[in-house]
């Protein structure tokens, strides 16, 4: 969950109060976002849009699609690169390795770095089999085995139904291919809610400890006590209890991967409107240096393929955690969870001390996500982590994910910590 993500969610909130796109009483400057949409001749148009497979493929790598049901129902679709064209090791045994996309993320985002930087493509290169997830709700996961994504039904989840079945799904998934049988385990990655999810699944489901050969928690988010957002620290206290404000707002897709979106936040972005400021995690005081840190060619990549669809139950059980300063289980409200919980309150906090796989937690000074202080809180209660702190003091959320030195500074020294691993 970056900075821009919740920003892109506050100036929505803002329209959907009324507030206009441009000036108050400047009518002449204001798009008509609905005739922009219609328009047949309209240049903005991402009806073929790439997917996981293209953005591997076009770089020499093989690329498989499979699908998973979940014990819930959800039909989860992941992407592969069983082995590397460079190596051609298709016949010998790889360790597998499983990467796990952020908020409004999809799989789209890893390979997005292309082969020198790319996480998928080092690892293929490094002999491993490489799997990407992708979260229910997303692009390439809003199937359902009776659910239809028209019915609020199929929305009703937050990143624990993703942690506590998608995640194991996908675990057992990989180690029930040809490749994965006779393996002890996997090597996991995870961005932001990507970390979440493997804190929720590994405390909820503590046998899945035995799974997990290393974990590597890119901007671990789990307690929200030091988040120092803005749009958060001001959205939370009306989103993060049960109240009517979250009662309209529950169970819905939110931010899909579609041309109505991606127009629409084209025209929130726009110089002349009122929330513009919110599109960039950039400010004013930045210098040139700051503003060049990322990976430039990656975000062309990734302003196509994002924002890619969740619900908003997810944005929702985030707000839960600032407000309540717990890492906890959703609060659905007094009755409900009397049903699910078997009590009204405390509703459960996640028991992260039962987290035995070896956990490698990399964080930074600059991450207004995932604060120093909160990781620290969650590392207290972890008896198998390893930390790995950032000493680039500009390092931020999504330095994590495309920042143009990744490679050297999370990419490399990740392979290497598997490699040592498989080395044993």
């Amino acid at each position: 969950m970056s900075a821009y993500h919740i920003a892109v969610f506050a100036a929505l909130v803002c329209l959907s109060q009324g507030a206009p796109l441009a000036n108050e009483g400047d009518y002449a400057n204001i798009t008509d976002f609905y005739e922009l949409f219609n328009n047949p001749d309209a240049y903005l148009s991402f009806a073929k849009a790439p997917t996981t497979i293209d953005f591997i493929e076009e770089h020499g790598y093989p690329a498989e699609r499979h699908y998973v049901t979940t014990e819930d129902g959800y039909i989860i679709s992941f992407f592969r690169i069983p082995y590397s064209h460079n190596l051609q090791n298709q016949d010998e045994k790889r360790p597998i390795a499983l990467l796990q996309h952020g908020l409004f993320g999809s799989s789209d985002v890893w390979p997005s770095l292309g082969p020198d930087d790319g996480l998928p493509f080092l690892l293929s290169d490094a002999g491993y089999d490489v799997w990407l997830g992708n979260a229910r709700g997303n692009r390439y996961s809003k199937n359902h085995t009776y659910l239809s994504t028209k019915h609020p039904n199929f929305w009703r989840f937050s990143w624990h139904e993703i942690g506590y079945f998608d995640i194991a799904a996908a675990i057992d998934y990989t180690l029930s291919t040809d490749n994965g049988l006779g393996q002890e385990g996997i090597h996991y990655v995870g961005h932001s809610q990507g970390t979440t999810v493997m804190l929720v699944l590994t405390s909820s489901r503590p046998e899945y400890n035995d799974k997990i050969k290393t974990a590597h928690l890119l901007a671990p988010v789990a307690f929200m006590d030091h988040m120092d957002d803005s749009m958060v620290n001001s959205l939370s206290p009306y989103l993060g209890f049960n109240n009517v404000y979250s009662t309209l707002f529950c169970s819905q897709e939110f931010l899909p991967h579609n041309d109505f979106v991606l127009a629409l936040l084209y025209n929130i972005c726009r110089p002349n409107s009122i929330v513009s400021g919110f599109c960039s995690s950039s400010s004013s005081e930045e210098t040139t240096e700051d503003q060049g840190r990322t990976n430039t060619t990656a975000n062309a990549v990734i302003s196509g393929v994002m924002p890619a669809g969740v619900s908003t139950d997810q944005i929702l059980h985030y707000m839960q955690e600032h407000q309540s300063r717990h890492f906890r289980q959703f609060d659905f409200g007094t009755k409900k969870n009397n049903k699910f919980y078997g009590e009204e309150t405390p509703i459960p906090d996640y028991p992260t001390e039962l987290i035995t796989s070896e956990m490698h937690l990399w964080y930074s000074d600059n991450d207004d996500m995932a604060a120093v202080e909160d990781v620290l809180r969650l590392a207290a209660t972890m008896p198998n982590k390893v930390m790995h702190h950032m000493d680039d003091e500009l390092w931020d959320h999504g330095d994590f994910a495309n920042n143009w030195k990744v490679r050297q500074y999370i990419n490399d020294p990740i392979i290497a910590i598997m490699n040592d691993y498989e080395g044993k």
